[in-house]
Parts: structure tokens; C-alpha cells; sequence
């Protein structure tokens, strides 16, 4: 199961439980295998715009100063509120780890 055909289906699955966010379930939940996926640019943007959009219905609007009118937090907004590393940097990190699992294991292990 590569990455586009897990995530096409995957809506805002975000929840509330005694008043804590479970956004980091939902991360781990798109994260599922990512060690052996091979992100394209396109794959990369979608995962970002989905975290976004995901972290935007968690914090909800905000009351702008000046106008005094409700709008959407701003990408850097968000980032500021969230303080769980980007989830695109993550995947590559385990995608790495996992290479080096690989390379170490060499001959030692038939395939």
C-alpha cells in the first residue's frame, strides 16, 4: 500500500477527549509504513496542505485586532500553535532510518 492510495480516502480525522487534542494520533495514523514510501514533491505539498488543514479545524478561528472580524490562522500561524515537528521532515527522518537499518543488515539476511 503505497502513500496515494492510503491517503485519497483519508479525511479530518481530528477529535477531542476531555478537552486534549489527539492531533498526533492522526499524524501517526497518516504516518502508517512511511519508512518505505518514496515521497514525490506532489506527495510532500498534499501531506503539508493536510497537516494544515487538519491543525486550522483544531485551533479554530481567529479574531483579527484590527478589524475585529474572524479569520483562518495564517501557515505560520499554525506552525506557532502546533509544537510537533512538521510531518514531512518526520517521514524522511524514518525513511533514512530505515535505509540505514537496510544497509547495515547487508548480507546477513537473505531477501
Amino acid at each position: 500500500m503505497g502513500f496515494n492510495s492510503g491517503f485519497k480516502g483519508l479525511s479530518v480525522g481530528y477529535g477531542t477527549a476531555n478537552g486534549t487534542v489527539n492531533a498526533d494520533k492522526t499524524k501517526y495514523m497518516v504516518m502508517y509504513g512511511c519508512e518505505t514510501w518514496s515521497l514525490t514533491l506532489r506527495e510532500e505539498r498534499r501531506l503539508r496542505v493536510f497537516e494544515n488543514r487538519v491543525l486550522r479545524r483544531i485551533f479554530g478561528p481567529k479574531r483579527d485586532e484590527v478589524t475585529g472580524e474572524w479569520r483562518k490562522l495564517h501557515n505560520e500561524e499554525v506552525n506557532y500553535l502546533h509544537s510537533s515537528p512538521n510531518t514531512v521532515r518526520v517521514i524522511k527522518s524514518r525513511i533514512m532510518r530505515w535505509a540505514g537499518h537496510v544497509v547495515r543488515m547487508g548480507e546477513r539476511r537473505g531477501v
